[in-house]
């Protein structure tokens, strides 16, 4: 069975630009320990080790676990620090 190392959150890159900002999908990914020894990393698109084995429901796990403070990060234009910060009112 498969540890996971490390889960990286998907987020947004900001970009401010001359009319506005300009948001960025970064996907996340998660460092799984094989029993190999391999520690490759995953995303939603590549789950298999270098041997062969697939961890895809271990990176699905990962991907749809709800953590707080994941919807700020993943929707930053919802947060109150973006509003505060462009003086927009929600």
């Amino acid at each position: 069975m498969a540890r996971v190392i490390e889960r990286i959150a998907g987020s947004y890159d900001v970009q401010e630009v001359e009319f506005g900002l300009v948001y960025t999908w970064c996907p996340g990914s998660v460092v799984v320990e094989c029993d190999c020894g391999e520690r490759p990393t995953l995303t939603s698109s590549a789950t298999t080790c270098g041997c062969g084995v697939d961890y895809e429901a271990i990176v699905w796990e990962e991907f749809t676990a709800r953590r707080p403070g994941d919807d700020e990060v993943a929707h930053p234009w919802r947060s109150l620090h973006y509003f505060a910060a462009t003086g927009l009112s929600f």
